[in-house]
């Protein structure tokens, strides 16, 4: 199997397109950096733990309460039928 071999415009497109990931990827990671440290901080004002936070704001985003809820009760009765409930 050889090498693929990138013509002068190929490569100016791949490095374009690998510099600007870069970038994206970055300013992603500041964002979630400041988003945690936000949830962090509101968790500890609120006295609420900061997994709770981050799942509302996933749940929240993704629209998914429904789904979650169903995923919950289905948890619970498996739970329940095994009693490993508190």
């Amino acid at each position: 199997m050889s090498a693929k071999m990138f013509t002068g415009d190929q490569k100016i497109k791949l490095t374009a397109l690998i510099n600007e990931g870069m970038v994206v990827l970055h300013e992603i990671d500041t964002l979630r950096e400041g988003l945690s440290e936000t949830v962090k901080a509101i968790a500890e004002e609120l006295e609420v733990k900061p997994g709770i936070l981050k799942k509302a704001i996933t749940v929240a985003h993704k629209a998914s309460l429904g789904q979650t809820n169903a995923d919950h009760e289905e948890l619970n009765t498996i739970l329940s039928t095994v009693g490993k409930t508190l």
